[in-house]
């Protein structure tokens, strides 16, 4: 079975959910994950945490630099990472359509090599 990433998009700068709603999130997200573990599908996954505290290296020449993260500037930030398992990009797909509706934000649905 290949794997594929489901990674969870939102727009940067945008403030986390109300308490009320973030516990209907963490919750609806337990459940997919609960059933992707009953059908053997989930690998690993796990929120992230904010941008801010992310480091980024780089190699200049042949020295290494340590800057402050994020690395890019951009419209969205993953906020978490799903791995799964599944026979085809159908099913990956099926799974991503249940974790979005679950976080209420994007899906991005990518095999791995």
């Amino acid at each position: 079975m290949k794997k594929y990433l489901l990674s969870v998009c939102y727009p940067a700068g945008s403030k986390q959910p109300a308490p009320a709603a973030l516990q209907k999130i963490m919750r609806d997200v337990g459940a997919v994950q609960q059933e992707m573990q009953a059908a053997s599908a989930w690998v690993f996954g796990g929120g992230l945490d904010v941008p801010s505290t992310a480091k980024v290296l780089r190699y200049k020449g042949d020295k290494l630099a340590m800057t402050d993260g994020p690395f890019i500037e951009t419209k969205e930030l993953i906020g978490g990472i799903t791995i799964v398992q599944a026979p085809d990009l159908d099913a990956a797909l099926e799974w991503g359509r249940k974790l979005a509706l679950a976080t209420t934000t994007p899906i991005e649905v990518r095999a791995f090599f």
